[in-house]
């Protein structure tokens, strides 16, 4: 399909630019490892077919409380048809189920921003994005983008973690993946049909986003561009491979399929910033206290959280154990 032309097509593509780079800060899309002069392994297109459960859920209790949680995860297969029949067993005695809230911007809100936050977003100065990427990342930009796309100058003008995110994004679709796919949207519609209370989390805001490239330094967003482009060049197979585990609910195929050291080294500089250190620590302790309410309050509750949140050392189920609830694994 052809790119819409005119502001409002403009503007949808730095709406959805800032969403991307807010997942590339907040470590839920993945990067992956490999070298650069190696050649692209040889895969197929993503065909993923019929009516799957996706992963179990993680039962976390404690006295008369009861949390199910169902992990989502990005990217996931193209059209894919999801049902989970153990959730909606457990929906018929759910009092709430707590979902993120969407991350939206309206055309108006995306008008300001272009106005009041350009040179987030943008390369500054009149220079594009050859002139402050590294040459050697730049070089290697240049050459998957001339796979992905017939424009030598697309994304030319977005600083580089944007611009790598568009790229990502562009990889993805190729090989038949998705980050627009909304487990909690599929969620709220089953939680309706059983007349259950929905909850939306509110994790983290606009402002949020932009505070954080606002104190991202050139270094670590450099790292974060390389876990991006490794992503391209050779993580498409694992990240293929992981959705299918996801799509089939083979929880102990994703836990084998560790995330490369790009990854680590993107989120270690994140880490040592303030703005998207800021932003990480705000999705993790807004989850985790969201979490705690509802388990002190009683009764049955359904979370929709982010895999790799659940996953990760030193993860929610990690943190949840250390204060002592006990957890059932799918």
């Amino acid at each position: 399909m052809k790119e819409r032309n005119g502001l409002g097509a403009r503007c949808s593509r730095s709406a959805a630019a800032m969403v991307v780079a807010a997942g590339l800060m907040a470590g839920v899309l993945p990067a992956a490892a490999g070298r650069a002069d190696e050649p692209p392994p040889v895969m197929d297109e993503l065909t993923v077919t019929g009516e799957h459960t996706g992963p179990g859920m993680w039962h976390v209790h404690h006295g008369a409380a009861n949390l199910w949680i169902l992990g989502s995860m990005s990217p996931l297969p193209k059209g894919i048809t999801w049902r989970s029949k153990q959730l909606e067993q457990i929906l018929d005695s759910t009092n709430q189920v707590v979902v993120p809230k969407p991350f939206e911007i309206g055309i108006a809100r995306v008008l300001w921003l272009l106005i009041t936050a350009r040179d987030l977003l943008m390369v500054r100065g009149g220079k594009r994005l050859k002139d402050v990427m590294p040459a050697d990342l730049h070089a290697r930009f240049a050459l998957q983008r001339a796979k992905y796309s017939a424009d030598s100058d697309k994304w030319e003008r977005y600083r580089p973690i944007i611009a790598a995110a568009f790229l990502q994004q562009a990889a993805f679709h190729q090989v038949g993946l998705s980050t627009r796919l909304d487990l909690g949207a599929a969620v709220r519609v089953l939680a309706k049909k059983h007349h259950v209370r929905i909850e939306e989390l509110k994790i983290a805001g606009v402002h949020d986003v932009l505070d954080a490239l606002k104190a991202m330094p050139p270094a670590t967003e450099n790292a974060c561009v390389e876990a991006s482009l490794v992503t391209v060049e050779k993580d498409l197979p694992r990240l293929v491979d992981r959705a299918r585990a996801w799509a089939t609910g083979d929880l102990e195929r994703i836990e084998r399929l560790h995330e490369p050291s790009e990854v680590d080294e993107c989120r270690a500089a994140l880490d040592e910033g303030a703005g998207a250190n800021d932003l990480i620590a705000l999705v993790r302790r807004t989850w985790l206290d969201s979490i705690e309410k509802y388990l002190r309050s009683g009764g049955v509750t359904v979370a929709v959280v982010n895999m790799d949140m659940l996953l990760e050392k030193g993860g929610l189920l990690d943190e949840l154990r250390a204060k002592g609830y006990d957890i059932d694994s799918p």
